[in-house]
């Protein structure tokens, strides 16, 4: 096999993941990232790092990320590295989300500024450096791009990855009745019959 998967988890999840892709790349090694950094500067470098790697081994790398790890992927310098990305559920505008995460917890940005790190009742940390390194790294991204987004995603807005599509040219399908986390039985086949119709 001269072909890899690159399968990058979202948050509390796992490269063990990865498993339930090697069925659908079956002509491909699939391996899934166990990175150990949690901010797009660092986990940006982990993920490029792990790619200079298996360029050295394989002629075609595909990238499968998910939620944040697709965020992550945005900020690892990947432009002409990758034959083509699937992004499930995928952060792509995070100042957005900072932003409407700064409005559940009432938090203004001169405090975030001035206390730089606010804990959250509903267990997210903001971050004014975070918040300052998304405004000031605009995402460039010239990848062959897939994504898949569930109707009923309360993370992540239909409004930003149809932005992200048309700036990118990347195709965006949604489920409907979809959740962030594709992992009932049903959003699982929906997953999977959305690979093999983009592979």
């Amino acid at each position: 096999m001269n072909k890899v998967v690159l399968y990058i988890h979202g948050k509390n999840g796992s490269p063990d993941e990865s498993e339930h892709y090697r069925p659908l790349f079956q002509d491909s090694d699939v391996i899934g990232l166990d990175y150990k950094s949690f901010t797009p500067w660092d986990t940006g470098k982990e993920i490029h790092s792990k790619v200079e790697i298996l360029k050295n081994k394989y002629s075609e790398i595909i990238l499968i990320a998910n939620s944040i790890g697709a965020f992550f992927s945005l900020n690892a310098d990947l432009n002409n590295q990758l034959s083509k990305a699937y992004f499930i559920s995928p952060i792509v505008d995070m100042e957005e989300l900072i932003i409407r995460m700064m409005s559940w917890a009432n938090v203004s940005e001169e405090q975030l500024e001035k206390e730089k790190i606010i804990h959250t009742d509903f267990g997210e940390d903001l971050s004014w450096d975070y918040l300052s390194y998304v405004r000031e790294h605009s995402i460039k991204w010239n990848i062959p791009t897939h994504m898949l987004y569930g109707s009923q995603d309360n993370i992540v807005s239909e409004d930003s990855l149809k932005a992200f599509a048309k700036k990118n040219n990347s195709s965006l399908t949604v489920m409907k009745n979809g959740e962030h986390w594709f992992h009932t039985e049903e959003q699982l086949k929906f997953l999977d019959d959305w690979i093999r119709t983009h592979r």
